[in-house]
């Protein structure tokens, strides 16, 4: 099963899944509303308004596995942070992104880029992964890597 396969939610609860950003460079980043990296929202977002028209797509996925950082659920969670952060990406619905009850995203994206140490578990909100137009996974960010940090390396993702 490629990336582009695997069942997702939106955050109204329609089935979906990545097949529409087969062909576009993914960002993809579980969040967290209440989470102390919140901030990176408004750096998510600028990276997708800046290169979304190059073919980046920034997906969100929230968890509440980390502190109980995300209280909100589906619909009202997208209109806190586009209200409270200006998100206007997609957010899914509420996943788990560790442990036995890892989305399937989750355990294929922590197959492909292990983390430090070759550890496979998400350490914290706003861990980031970088696809590229195959769907290929080729980085795996920490939550301290902020968008700015990373924007270099997706623009040549972009660009090849």
């Amino acid at each position: 099963m490629s990336i582009y396969d695997i069942p997702l939610s939106t955050s109204r609860g329609d089935n979906t899944n990545l097949e529409p950003y087969r062909g576009k460079v993914m960002l993809i980043v579980n969040t967290a509303s209440k989470c102390g990296f919140a901030p990176q929202f408004k750096g998510l977002q600028k990276l997708h308004e800046n290169y979304a028209g190059e073919g980046l797509a920034v997906l969100g996925f929230p968890s509440n596995q980390f502190a109980n950082q995300e209280p909100l659920e589906g619909e009202g969670l997208a209109e806190h942070c586009q209200i409270n952060h200006g998100v206007t990406f997609p957010l899914y619905a509420k996943i788990d992104v560790k442990g036995r009850t890892a989305h399937p995203l989750y355990r294929h994206l922590t197959k492909a880029a292990p983390g430090f140490l070759g550890l496979k578990g998400i350490k914290w909100n706003f861990t980031k992964f970088l696809v590229d137009r195959n769907g290929k996974v080729v980085k795996r960010f920490s939550p301290t890597d902020t968008p700015e940090k990373i924007e270099e390396q997706i623009r040549r993702l972009l660009n090849d």
